[in-house]
């Protein structure tokens, strides 16, 4: 059972929830026949708790992965999922995030949203009585690290003690890779240029919870050895006016190309949490070459999020069990 009512940035799970909804989501991919009743610690799938249960989703950025990813998920799970897109909805029209969420809180079991601004999702868990699932901001992307974790768990057999190299701005996606680099005991080694540091709230976490955490400017320092190299888009989702700016600065540097990608080692995987622009952060021969893991890693965003649904929804049903409880007994005395 996840403790917290919420997922904004992954500081809200800690180790063991991690290692739960991997585990659940390993079982979900191996197939439902197999995992049906078994037990697994201290807990049993029961899939029938999921049935008509509805995921309301906001949509403010465009989406193919997790859009699609979240309603397949919904979908196998037995419940539904609900697609809005911001301007057909009264948002757009001058309704507050906090009278959405309240209405929203009486139609739906969960809601998610994909925002540009991080203080939208925080001001719709806040107001929202059901669970609220960070879908993607300008801060944090902890779905898509979750299938990024499942992923690397899957092919290196472990994640504790493996080195992961980010490549590029320290950007949404850095930020959440930090704390579930620190939740799973993973080194992180960091290759941007200065001024594109990852949040320091990010960094503030993993100095707190012992991770291990270095920031440099040289790609080619930070690849060296390493297990996993990742990078994104240099151009994020609201920071197109920077673009020609941002491509002075990284390139060719950044670049992952077959050059830089042979430093690490010879059984090195290439992320990439995509879409990607070919020929700016990583060229051809990388993502579609022998190290590259992304197709696998977009499957997997489906994988942890029906892990993460099942145990965000049943948790949500446990507590509300337990509020009913608590509130008969005390009219009751």
């Amino acid at each position: 059972m996840l403790m917290q009512k919420d997922l904004l940035t992954l500081m809200e799970l800690d180790s063991k929830d991690v290692a739960e909804i991997l585990s659940i989501a390993e079982m979900m991919k191996g197939g439902m026949a197999k995992a049906r009743g078994r037990r697994r610690g201290r807990f049993r799938l029961n899939m029938a708790r999921l049935k008509d249960k509805v995921f309301v989703m906001i949509f403010q950025k465009p989406s193919t992965r997790t859009r699609v990813s979240f309603e397949v998920a919904m979908r196998e799970l037995g419940g539904y999922a609900i697609t809005l897109n911001v301007s057909d909805i009264q948002l757009s029209r001058g309704e507050s995030i906090e009278d959405t969420a309240r209405t929203l809180s009486r139609y739906a079991d969960a809601i998610g949203a994909r925002v540009y601004a991080h203080d939208d999702i925080v001001r719709l868990a806040r107001a929202a009585d059901v669970p609220v699932i960070n879908m993607l901001s300008d801060l944090y992307h902890p779905c898509q690290i979750l299938g990024d974790l499942l992923t690397i768990k899957e092919v290196k057999g472990k994640l504790a003690g493996l080195t992961l190299a980010w490549v590029g701005d320290g950007n949404n996606v850095c930020n959440s890779l930090i704390i579930g680099s620190t939740l799973t005991g993973m080194i992180m080694k960091i290759a941007c240029p200065r001024g594109y540091e990852p949040s320091q709230d990010a960094l503030n976490f993993a100095r707190e919870h012992n991770g291990y955490v270095e920031i440099m400017e040289d790609p080619r320092e930070a690849v060296m050895d390493a297990d996993i190299v990742y990078t994104d888009s240099l151009v994020s989702m609201g920071k197109e006016a920077e673009r020609e700016e941002r491509l002075k600065v990284f390139l060719p540097r950044y670049q992952v190309n077959d050059d830089l990608i042979a430093l690490a080692k010879s059984d090195a995987i290439f992320m990439h949490c995509l879409p990607a622009k070919r020929g700016e952060e990583v060229t051809d021969s990388v993502i579609d070459g022998p190290h590259s893991v992304v197709w696998q890693q977009a499957e997997n965003r489906l994988h942890a999020q029906k892990a993460l649904l099942y145990l965000m929804l049943t948790s949500a049903d446990m507590r509300y069990r337990y509020s009913r409880r608590r509130a008969s007994r005390g009219r009751s005395r």
